[in-house]
């Protein structure tokens, strides 16, 4: 099976015979960016690809005569017959596609899929009134566009009584999630008493797939699952404007202390960690494997065809002195492209544009191959990753995610880093993919539509794929004379025991260049009345007695420990003092911070939300978009609106 995976690839390498087009709106011309278009012979699906920001297509066919549909959400499904592909040539196929569907007709063609035995197919509708607010119901702007568009982006104001409805309606929240998708279940992080547990240890997290995801899901109409909802992912989404490091360390430490919007009586404190930047010239040799799940689950245009156009648009950022294999796996697991300097790109993309899928997940095989075909191309002092693309649908050979992440937790001795791409619905197997990033040393991102591929592994290539600090701890030590008790929001699946903070062995969060880290504690001053947790699980309240341990006007000390990157021991030490000084007023990073915070936890129906709401989310939401030049802040405050449009 592997030696006839093996000499299809090798085939399909040695064809050089494509099809390419543009995709754009009838009459005005726009191209359709996330386009689909499917390649039929007779009945038979053969192949399908996406449209990239400019609604250029291009896939790798044998000479034949094809049948093509191209479908966008909002127009009309055209598909042509008798389309001829010329062997030896770069053949051609433009499509303009109508708008003039009408309403009934959109809601009746977009359908959700939801998950069979080995692939997505029929599921939910949309509502009218989604889809006509839908961006995908008019055509996407190119990406100069896009970009022409950010510098014209004015701020808005907020005008509590014009543009934030006075009584914005709360989402309705299930008790049990009913998704058949798989999220690992999440027990909240308690308020803890400082007299009892004054230090508080955790691993950072700079994963921001769970923000995504929900992205995903609530652009279809739905809210997502509540476990879905990692509330630390919400909030590490975002740029925050931190200072960069000055002393030579690979990342500088920010804090920040101010009123709680949710609880007014109570503190928020926020810790920022800004990675060091590094231009992408000066980033020493990658050696990267793309490891590529192309069985049957990932058929749909959201999954492999999206995998692919996102791997070639990293392709053209690979620099000469970079190097990528290609492995796949379906039944078996194969070597598609052995390793391959950057500077061929065209050989890399054809590799990529061969691929197609069909048959069952071996994911273990696959993975084994890639760490294999990386050891043996390391680069010693260089950037060595395996980047895998999957929906985590794993059935063949070891499956099941114990034995998965003793897998990885022996491949990372290696020096090897694990980048996890997710793509796709229904059979989605979120739960999987976060075991192997955290264990793998590596990171987790979802990719739901090619401009998160760009700001991925575009905007954010140093942070996602290449690592500047790994085993990064944080431990903070309570001053009880000033601290009641304190919650750490977010996080519940990276804390670490008080002792795991100078153990060398224990593994923890990998921080990339460039990147940012945000957590947030909610403290409740000495003297207040603190939630505890009873036996049957209610909550009461009761009065703490101050210490008399310190009477200084320290809040908190703040210790966090890291390895260098290819370092086994030996890790540094950087300790800081917080001083006991509430600011007046948040700053822009804060208040961007607490407004994703508000909307997860919301979106959670959080036990500790207290006051926060839909309303109050984009009211701080719509505060920090006043400095967006991303637009990521503006898509923020939309979401929050679509979330309480969602009955």
């Amino acid at each position: 099976m592997l030696a006839g995976l093996c000499t299809s690839a090798f085939i399909l390498l040695q064809n050089n015979t494509f099809l390419t087009g543009t995709i754009t709106e009838e009459g005005s011309g726009e191209p359709l960016i996330g386009a689909s278009i499917k390649i039929f012979k007779g009945t038979d699906l053969i192949k399908s690809v996406i449209t990239d920001y400019d609604g250029h297509y291009r896939v790798q066919l044998t000479p034949a005569t094809y049948d093509v549909e191209v479908i966008y959400t909002g127009f009309t499904t055209k598909r042509t017959s008798g389309v001829q592909v010329l062997e030896g040539q770069i053949n051609t196929f433009n499509c303009a596609l109508s708008g003039n569907m009408t309403l009934e007709e959109v809601v009746i063609a977009y359908k959700v899929p939801v998950i069979t035995k080995d692939k997505a197919n029929a599921g939910l509708v949309k509502s009218s009134h989604d889809i006509s607010s839908s961006p995908a119901t008019k055509p996407m702007p190119s990406y100069q566009q896009a970009k022409e568009q950010q510098t014209k982006f004015t701020p808005p104001v907020v005008k509590k009584d014009e543009e934030v409805p006075e009584e914005m309606p709360e989402p309705v929240i299930a008790l049990h999630d009913e998704s058949p998708e798989n999220y690992a279940h999440i027990i909240e992080n308690q308020f803890l008493q400082a007299t009892a547990n004054p230090v508080s240890t955790f691993s950072i997290d700079v994963d921001g797939a769970a923000y995504a995801n929900a992205r995903r899901f609530l652009n279809m109409g739905q809210l997502p699952p509540r476990d879905a909802v990692r509330v630390e992912e919400f909030i590490n989404y975002f740029d925050y404007q931190y200072q960069q490091p000055t002393d030579g360390k690979p990342f500088a430490v920010h804090t920040e202390l101010a009123k709680c919007p949710w609880a007014p009586e109570h503190h928020l404190l926020a810790i920022g960690l800004q990675g060091r930047d590094i231009e992408t010239g000066q980033l020493p040799p990658s050696n990267f494997v793309f490891l590529v799940d192309v069985s049957g689950s990932m058929e749909d245009p959201n999954k492999l065809p999206l995998v692919q156009s996102s791997l070639l648009m990293l392709t053209d950022y690979l620099r000469p002195q970079d190097r990528v294999a290609l492995v796949v796996y379906a039944g078996a697991a194969g070597l598609v492209l052995p390793s391959t300097p950057g500077n061929q790109k065209e050989k890399i993309k054809t590799a990529i544009e061969s691929l197609r899928s069909g048959g069952s997940t071996a994911g273990a095989a696959g993975i084994q191959l890639a760490y294999n075909t990386a050891q043996s191309n390391f680069v010693k002092g260089g950037n060595n990753r395996v980047v895998l693309c999957t929906d985590g649908d794993f059935n063949v050979g070891i499956s099941d995610e114990s034995s998965l992440i003793q897998l990885i937790e022996k491949e990372r001795e290696s020096g090897i880093f694990l980048t996890v791409l997710g793509f796709g619905m229904g059979n989605y197997q979120d739960s999987k993919m976060q075991q192997l990033a955290n264990k793998g040393n590596g990171n987790h991102s979802y990719i739901d539509q090619l401009a998160e591929a760009k700001k991925v592994l575009i905007n954010e290539f140093g942070g996602t794929l290449f690592t500047i600090a790994k085993d990064v701890k944080i431990q903070i030590e309570f001053n009880p004379a000033k601290v009641a008790a304190y919650r750490l929001i977010g996080y519940e699946n990276r804390m670490l025991a008080r002792e795991d903070f100078d153990d060398d062995t224990k593994d923890a969060g990998e921080m990339g260049a460039g990147h940012r880290v945000t957590a947030l504690y909610e403290i409740i001053p000495a003297g207040q009345a603190i939630p505890v947790a009873s036996t049957n699980g209610d909550l009461k309240y009761q009065k703490t007695k101050l210490t008399s341990a310190s009477k200084s006007k320290d809040l908190l000390t703040l210790k966090l420990r890291y390895k260098q990157p290819r370092a086994e021991a030996s890790s540094e030490l950087m300790q800081s003092i917080v001083l006991d000084q509430v600011a007046n007023t948040m700053s822009e990073n804060l208040t961007l911070a607490t407004a994703a915070a508000s909307f997860g936890m919301v979106l959670r129906n959080s036990t500790y939300k207290g006051s926060a709401t839909l309303q109050t989310a984009l009211i701080l939401a719509k505060t920090a978009a006043k400095n967006d030049p991303s637009g990521y802040r503006a898509e923020l405050c939309r979401l929050i609106e679509k979330a309480g449009a969602i009955r």
